[in-house]
């Protein structure tokens, strides 16, 4: 008996394909953001923070859309890291949060 013809149907994984891991996202490799560690000093409505850089500037700053999607959680005093535009250096987007 002749073999039938495979159709369309399912996804098929690429062959020696790597996995990404979460650390390795596209923000790690944006070399444009200027990357600066901070502390949450002010929550404010909509999902925007208040950041105070090591350096002492004052950052607004919203959760990246990696950290939305997994639902990582910030609260004020929280340790995080700032990618910042180099742009406009007061607004800016939290890439991660250190425990």
């Amino acid at each position: 008996m002749a073999k039938r013809p495979r159709r369309g149907g399912g996804r098929r994984r690429k062959k020696g394909g790597r996995r990404r891991r979460f650390d390795e996202g596209q923000d790690s490799g944006r070399d444009d953001h200027i990357k600066l560690n901070g502390v949450v000093t002010n929550v404010f409505a909509g999902g925007q923070f208040e950041v105070e850089t090591e350096a002492g500037n004052t950052v607004r700053a919203q959760l990246c859309g990696r950290m939305r999607k997994f639902r990582i959680r910030v609260i004020l005093g929280d340790h995080v890291t700032v990618a910042l535009s180099p742009y406009d250096l007061t607004h800016g987007m939290i890439v991660f949060r250190q425990k």
